[in-house]
């Protein structure tokens, strides 16, 4: 079942975003420490008024637990989102870096994307990005934006069997991304 996400879904939501971010995550979270980058998207899950916020969250839930979720919101708050994310990154964590800017007005922007491992190959990332498209429309975007890292042709292959289409190319935090997007039906 597809819902809005609640601030108690943080712990769920963290390990979802882990997942999706792989060594992004640890970067953010200036650590090798695995526990650091959960603890780091767990309170910010909590929050609102930040890109990771549950705000910006639908979840696929099973037995009321999220087991996959996907983050989206309106690329022109890009940096009002991320702001406190990189203030708290920096001054309380000594996360150095300077992502480029993976967004942009005119779009709605997935930021991440993640089903647990036990639950793959069922559909659930299909349906959660279809449930997108429907929630992007009834904010009144015509247009869904996300980046795939290069090599990851598997998801790939996913957003342009539903659509999407390249636009491009982008860097972020070290990683090439191909830009993709997918225009919502008037």
């Amino acid at each position: 079942m597809i819902r809005q996400a609640p601030p108690a879904d943080a712990p769920a939501i963290s390990r979802l975003i882990v997942l999706a971010m792989g060594p992004v995550a640890a970067k953010f979270a200036n650590s090798d420490d695995p526990a650091k980058p959960l603890e780091l998207f767990e309170h910010f899950a909590k929050l609102t008024g930040n890109q990771y916020s549950f705000t910006n969250i639908l979840v696929w839930a099973e037995q009321g637990e999220a087991c996959g979720m996907i983050i989206a919101y309106d690329g022109a708050k890009l940096d009002e989102l991320r702001k406190p994310f990189l203030d708290y990154t920096r001054s309380q964590l000594g996360f150095t870096g300077t992502p480029e800017d993976e967004t942009q007005p005119g779009e709605y922007y997935i930021d991440c994307l993640a089903v647990n491992p036990d639950q793959q190959g069922k559909g659930i990332a299909k349906k959660l990005i279809t449930a997108l498209f429907d929630h992007a429309a009834a904010l009144g975007h015509n247009t869904v934006g996300l980046l795939v890292s290069k090599g990851n042709d598997k998801a790939k292959k996913l957003y342009t069997y539903l659509g999407f289409e390249e636009q491009g190319e982008k860097q972020l935090l070290g990683g090439s991304h191909y830009h993709l997007q997918y225009k919502i039906p008037a």
